[in-house]
């Protein structure tokens, strides 16, 4: 946790700098390019990750041909990815943004093939070794930006600097697994195998493909529907980047201590349910403290900006309530697999999308980026608490409601 504590701050001190090098123009145009192949990334990726870490698990000694597979697959889709980017392009251009931009970033799917290794140390309980790869590719890229803007280098250098990431995170991947004996050049590919990946990771796909368009689409919307599109995209980055720096610690949470939830569920249905409702209790708590901070903090943040992003901060006060559903959403999350509801994580990502993407269309013009903060919000909102319109699951929204009104924090102390 300290871990990714400390890689977040170098992140977001070097994403200050960048910020202010490049002004709100050229900072939308590079995000925005990203964003758009970032679209592509759970292709790219083909959800196998958490289907490699159970193979790893039941079958330890079957490692090279498992990895090799996957990193196969995973090569494949990246390659895939690049004229599919393309055709997406030709299908659905940027305004103001150079194709050359976006084909030198539909490289990064290709680099990533390489997380299989991550895979690898998950099923070993070794993730320090991962950590240890993105602290020092953090502190490289933190350095090679730092030394582009004291170059007074233009904008293309940070788009190659975007890919150089990926890059130095999967040689530092290689580099980890090289050692005590391991390497790579003993993988080995199994069509059977891959069939059943292929088999298993197609919902994850689309799933991951709802998430992608969830979680970017925003930017590109505000930067295609307004005439000065680019500048509110770039001052809108800065927004995102700081409203989700936390997002990382919901997940970090739950997994370390649903084990916990899901063995009580098999011993006593009602301390299940009481650990729960416990879970949702700290989500929102957390959630909660940290949009309050970030509100009343949120113009002393921007005094951290050029002038120009100014505007930006009164958003931020906005956009980082979505918190509270993001880390519900987490939770929430967890406890549909954990009761066989897989079918139901695609339904809500897939409606928080849409309400997305329709109130963008609605609010972005009349009200720029503030536009944007309200229908990202809404759209989280939407998304965690569909559940309580489906009757398997409403007993849990209530639960989340609960929490959400802290209910349950009254209800404590008051027992007290």
């Amino acid at each position: 946790m300290f871990g990714r504590v400390g890689s977040m701050a170098i992140k977001m001190v070097v994403s200050i700098l960048v910020a202010n090098y490049l002004l709100t123009y050229n900072n939308g145009i590079l995000s925005t390019s990203t964003g758009y192949v970032f679209l592509f990334a759970s292709i790219a990726g083909l959800g196998l990750d958490s289907f490699i870490v159970k193979e790893l698990h039941q079958y330890p000694d079957q490692r090279d041909r498992i990895l090799g597979t996957s990193f196969f697959l995973k090569l494949i889709a990246g390659l895939f990815c690049i004229p599919a980017i393309f055709v997406a392009w030709k299908l659905f251009p940027l305004s103001d943004v150079p194709y050359y931009f976006i084909f030198i970033l539909s490289f990064t799917g290709l680099f990533q093939s390489l997380t299989v290794v991550d895979s690898y140390f998950q099923s070993e309980v070794k993730s320090k070794y991962i950590m240890q790869v993105q602290i020092v590719g953090n502190l490289i890229s933190a350095a090679t930006k730092i030394t582009l803007i004291q170059l007074s280098a233009p904008l293309l250098y940070f788009v190659y600097a975007t890919v150089f990431d990926i890059l130095l995170l999967s040689i530092g991947y290689w580099l980890m697994y090289q050692r005590k004996g391991r390497s790579i050049f003993n993988w080995s590919y199994d069509k059977a195998l891959a069939r059943k990946l292929l088999s298993l990771s197609w919902p994850l796909i689309i799933s991951g493909l709802m998430v992608s368009i969830y979680m970017r689409i925003d930017a590109i919307m505000l930067k295609e529907l307004l005439p000065n599109g680019a500048n509110e995209a770039g001052a809108y980055n800065t927004v995102v980047m700081f409203s989700e720096a936390l997002n990382f610690v919901p997940v970090a949470i739950v997994t370390s201590l649903f084990p916990a939830v899901l063995n009580a569920r098999r011993d006593d249905p009602a301390r299940y349910q009481k650990r729960l409702q416990n879970l949702f209790d700290l989500m929102v708590w957390l959630s909660l403290a940290f949009a309050i901070f970030i509100t009343f903090a949120s113009p002393i943040i921007y005094k951290l900006f050029r002038p120009e992003f100014a505007s930006a901060a009164p958003v931020l006060a906005v956009h980082v309530w979505g918190s509270l559903f993001v880390f519900l959403g987490v939770a929430s999350g967890q406890f549909l697999i954990a009761e066989g509801f897989n079918k139901l994580t695609f339904v809500r990502t897939g409606v928080g999308a849409i309400v997305n993407i329709i109130l963008n269309f609605i609010l972005i013009p009349p009200m720029g980026m503030m536009g944007t903060a309200i229908a990202t919000v809404i759209a989280y909102f939407t998304a965690t608490f569909i559940i309580l319109f489906i009757p398997k699951t409403q007993k849990q929204g209530l639960m989340m409601l609960k929490s959400l009104f802290l209910v349950t924090l009254f209800q404590k102390i008051t027992k007290r």
